[in-house]
């Protein structure tokens, strides 16, 4: 316990500030260039860097590696209405309530409820908001009302007057991608495609995996062929991966929830795979950590219902038993899904990476360069050690572009 407690102890105390860096906004990338796998690739391995382009990412792997891609496809969150005042207020839709399952939300026909983040909501005084948008030469009224003004003004409730049309069709049509604010402009008709990775499938992020955006299908074809297995998972990305730490001790910052889902396939794969296990973006590690211990509290408690599986945020530091290996942790899962006769699991994770975790999956990892100061950074310092610093200064010293839009790393300790 005490060992565990120390542990805890020394997480929770991480300054953010320590995870500081000056980013001109020059280097940032405002706009995707022309290809995707044109970008720079900065290759880390145990301590040595390289650069090269992305395009020649199968090269630089360990023979027989896994990669693991989030397959989740960026919606069109924000919602804007105007009053008849002439107000404009934006609602930004972030996770379903009233159904809470994704696949299901998107089916409903004529309402659903979701939690939002309201922009002018000062100019909201609870009147219901019309908007009129027009799909497949029909004109279908949406109305967004709070179903709780005086407690709850967060969850709004959706409405429109055609069951023909599901919601995924509503939204599509009614509301605009959510870039990053950090690119400081407008959604642009190039981003419907390029803040989509081509591999996205399953309807739900606010934000894009964007250590995706640089693989093409000629890449992939090319890694297949060199002998590397492809894998999915999906990870729904909310707004909470922009959001800064904003106190000094990490102890005191909150994480987001987000959702996964995983089959029993794809856990086989994990157990039978004999290579490394590369994950693509943050939000595939977080993912394939997050998996380990879910696999964690199956072992120890194989009569948990499926729907009370979650990651806390300070759990992986909290455990202190003793170590269960990963394929004792999958085969938990598989054990659960067979007791529950599915093929399928979902769950929530607020699990936080940050200097001091151990990864128990991860070999490697590819993802992009990260703001100062974010939980992103704290995971990348976690994989890295200190050599982040190195890294990062090589990349603003040789006209790297960083973040969304920016260019790729491939660390590999291994």
């Amino acid at each position: 316990m005490e060992k565990t407690n120390k542990l805890l102890e020394k997480v929770t105390g991480i300054s953010i500030s320590d995870y500081a860096y000056e980013l001109p906004d020059a280097k940032i990338a405002k706009y995707p260039l022309a290809e995707r796998d044109q970008s720079k690739l900065l290759v880390w391995k145990r301590g040595q860097i390289q650069d090269t382009q992305f395009r020649e990412l199968p090269a630089y792997l360990p023979s027989n590696s896994l990669l693991i891609f989030n397959n989740t496809k960026v919606i069109r969150a924000r919602l804007h209405f105007q009053k008849e005042t002439g107000a404009i207020i934006e609602i930004f839709c972030l996770d379903p309530h009233e159904p809470a399952d994704y696949q299901i939300a998107f089916q409903t026909t004529q309402s659903c409820v979701w939690k939002c983040m309201i922009g002018n909501q000062k100019k909201w005084k609870g009147e219901k908001l019309l908007k009129t948008i027009r799909i497949a030469h029909t004109d279908i009224e949406l109305c967004a009302e709070q179903t709780d003004p005086e407690n709850n003004k967060s969850l709004i409730r959706f409405s429109w007057n055609n069951p023909d049309f599901e919601f995924s069709r509503i939204i599509e049509n009614a509301g605009s991608l959510p870039i990053p604010p950090y690119l400081n402009r407008e959604t642009e008709q190039s981003d419907l495609e390029r803040y989509q990775t081509v591999y996205s499938k399953i309807k739900g992020s606010v934000a894009a995996p964007t250590a995706g955006l640089h693989f093409t299908e000629k890449v992939m074809n090319h890694l297949e062929k060199e002998g590397h297995e492809l894998a999915e998972l999906t990870l729904h990305v909310g707004a909470g991966t922009f959001q800064p730490v904003k106190s000094e001790r990490i102890s005191d910052h909150e994480m987001h929830a987000e959702h996964l889902y995983i089959s029993r396939d794809f856990i086989n794969k994990l157990i039978h795979h004999t290579g490394k296990t590369i994950a693509v973006g943050t939000t595939s590690v977080r993912t394939l950590e997050s998996i380990y211990w879910l696999g964690v509290q199956a072992f120890r408690h194989p009569e948990i219902e499926l729907e009370n599986l979650k990651v806390s945020q300070w759990e992986a530091y909290q455990e202190n038993e003793y170590e269960l290996s990963v394929n004792d942790a999958l085969n938990a899962l598989i054990t659960l899904l067979d007791r529950h006769q599915t093929d399928y699991l979902s769950a929530s994770t607020q699990i936080i990476i940050a200097p001091g975790y151990i990864f128990r999956i991860v070999d490697g990892l590819i993802t992009n360069f990260h703001q100062p100061q974010s939980t992103l950074l704290l995971l990348i310092s976690a994989y890295l050690g200190d050599d982040w610093r190195n890294i990062y200064d090589h990349a603003l010293a040789n006209n790297y572009r960083f973040l969304s839009y920016g260019d790729s790393n491939l660390y590999l300790k291994i």
